[in-house]
């Protein structure tokens, strides 16, 4: 059974949608992941009123080892970085200047960044092979829990910039681009600047920016 995150378990999805979503993975032949867990890790280490910075993916890596419950994240000895995160780390060279060492980006979450994707689980080798699982109904309602102050979002990709119009007219800053992927990032992903967008609108804010790079 996969523990439903304490500080989040007021959301409808886990009481309506959830026991179906667990009775498919349940009786999945594949390999699921990332381990059950591992599946709200990121919800987890983010209680709603820690979070000041949401960044949105789509599914987990599909590749054994490397899914670990946060969007885009790794393990600290996964190499070579899966291809999106490599291109994320290329957008964040040019925009800051650095780079972290390695791919695991869990001191982000500490620091208030939800590391979350529109569909929590995959089967092993084929990317986007549980969209229909019924997901997707989890992130509007983290976005609409999450609308009772202005906070930073990160819209990467079809998927994830499809809830923009959900984040409108709460004073929230909302970053929309291509996704980081091989095939997309050079349609807008590369250029656009999300992580010192994101800090100076923190700073604005009165609040600290967020190290990207120094774990």
């Amino acid at each position: 059974m996969t523990r439903v995150p304490d500080a989040w378990a007021h959301l409808p999805f886990f009481a309506e949608a959830f026991p179906g979503i667990e009775d498919a993975l349940l009786a999945e032949d594949r390999e699921v992941l990332p381990p059950a867990d591992r599946v709200f890790a990121a919800l987890e280490a983010c209680a709603p009123a820690d979070v000041r910075v949401v960044i949105l993916g789509q599914d987990p890596y599909p590749t054994p080892g490397h899914a670990q419950g946060f969007a885009f994240s790794v393990a600290p000895d996964v190499t070579p970085l899966p291809r999106s995160l490599g291109n994320i780390f290329k957008e964040l060279r040019a925009d800051l200047g650095d780079v972290p060492p390695n791919g695991d980006l869990r001191f982000w979450a500490d620091q208030g960044v939800l590391l979350l994707n529109d569909v929590l689980t995959v089967p092993a080798g084929e990317a986007r092979g549980h969209r229909r699982l019924g997901w997707q109904t989890l992130v509007p309602q983290v976005l609409d829990d999450l609308s009772d102050r202005p906070r930073a979002f990160v819209l990467w990709g079809n998927d994830a910039r499809a809830h923009a119009p959900r984040l409108a007219g709460h004073g929230h800053l909302v970053v929309q681009s291509a996704h980081p992927s091989p095939l997309s990032a050079r349609r807008g992903f590369f250029g656009s600047r999300p992580f010192s967008t994101v800090n100076a609108w923190l700073t604005d804010q009165g609040q600290p920016a967020i190290n990207w790079t120094t774990p």
